[in-house]
């Protein structure tokens, strides 16, 4: 009986398994002869041995569902009249939606709502219609609603999505594991380097260096800058690294006490009330005759703070900003800011989430877009 009972289990596993391909081809609406994950993914993906995971795609070869080919890899069958019966569970279910027609649906999840999100959500809507697509959009609250709402539109059978991620140190559990199914997904406005996936991203780095150096060749060597927390979020990560490094490349010094990062972070719904962070920054900084920031909004607070404190801008404190929303040009001094070109965003995003909608087996794809300093009157 032991021994009986230690044949069974393994076998409902890879039973288990070859369900779960079942429900991959049904959620990425694979059509006859598409690939299907490898036995190496799917041990990855639900965490089983590559024997287990063999031992599924086979059950699906014998069953005429899928077809495989020697050091090529495993292919939906070309199967047209359903899902033979078999001793998988609930399969002709499961396995029948494969032949509806291919959802033309493209997802945009973003963070929040603001100038710069609403700016990449019309460019984004341009672009699907373009490509004959609908766009669906989501908002996520958080971290854990972002996942939720990564899941949910997966299974509902979307094409492909665009995502704008929440504030994260890490690429989350549920991105993972879209990419091991390789379903359609590329990421905007963020990096994560600890894995390879595709993505679209504005060079803040550069952006934020060549501001930079535009206040050094403007005759400025006393360069403040102020941001927001930097909270693991790679943008402004690598904003702040490209300041530090156009002063390093002009042998200007780095002074710690003309840094700083705010504890409570920018409100846009009062910023032109003044803060008393930035007010105590320029307050502890009289030699500073310039502010680099790490957005507009820190930048127009530090600049509505600066005017209350009776300090002429640009004369007396230049101030310069990062996104050019439309708010930088209305400031009662209008702001020299780094604009982000987010129509060129979207098309980038979209013409390579619309490469992967086809299957494309191309090596993951990283695309910087340029940015461009927009000059206004915020600088002498």
């Amino acid at each position: 009986m032991k021994n009986v009972q230690a044949t069974k289990k393994p076998n409902l596993l890879y039973l288990q398994i070859a369900e779960k391909v079942l429900e991959i081809i049904q959620s990425r609406r694979l059509q006859p002869h598409d690939p299907v994950p490898s036995e190496g993914e799917l041990a990855k993906l639900f965490g089983v041995s590559r024997m287990t995971s063999k031992l599924a795609l086979e059950q699906l070869a014998e069953k005429g569902l899928v077809y495989r080919l020697p050091r090529r890899g495993t292919f939906l069958s070309g199967k047209q009249d359903g899902v033979p019966e078999s001793g998988l569970l609930s399969a002709e279910k499961k396995a029948l939606p494969i032949e509806k027609k291919k959802s033309n649906q493209i997802a945009l999840i973003v963070p929040h709502l603001s100038d710069y999100t609403s700016r990449i959500i019309a460019a984004a809507e341009n672009e699907a219609r373009k490509h004959d697509c609908d766009l669906i959009l989501k908002i996520s609250r958080n971290k854990e609603d972002e996942d939720r709402c990564l899941q949910r539109l997966v299974d509902g059978g979307i094409s492909g999505i665009v995502l704008f991620p929440q504030g994260r140190k890490t690429c989350s559990d549920q991105v993972l594991r879209l990419k091991l199914m390789q379903f359609p997904i590329v990421i905007i406005d963020r990096i994560f380097h600890e894995v390879q996936i595709d993505c679209v991203y504005h060079d803040h780095y550069l952006g934020s260096y060549q501001m930079t150096k535009y206040l050094i060749e403007k005759g400025h060597r006393e360069i403040g800058y102020t941001s927001n927390s930097l909270d693991n979020i790679t943008s402004r990560e690598e904003r702040y690294q490209g300041y530090i490094q156009a002063l390093l490349d002009h042998a200007i010094p780095v002074k710690n006490q003309s840094i700083h990062f705010k504890s409570v972070p920018c409100n846009p719904s009062h910023i032109n009330e003044g803060d008393p962070e930035q007010e105590r920054f320029i307050h502890e900084n009289p030699q500073m005759t310039a502010v680099m920031c790490g957005d507009d909004h820190v930048a127009i607070s530090t600049l509505y703070t600066a005017l209350r404190m009776g300090i002429l801008v640009p004369d007396k404190l230049s101030i310069v900003g990062f996104s050019d929303i439309q708010l930088s040009a209305l400031t009662p001094i209008p702001l020299t800011t780094v604009r982000q070109d987010t129509e060129q965003l979207a098309q980038s995003a979209f013409n390579l989430l619309m490469k992967r909608v086809k299957h494309s087996l191309e090596k993951q794809i990283t695309i910087k877009i340029q940015t461009t300093i927009v000059e206004r009157k915020s600088v002498l």
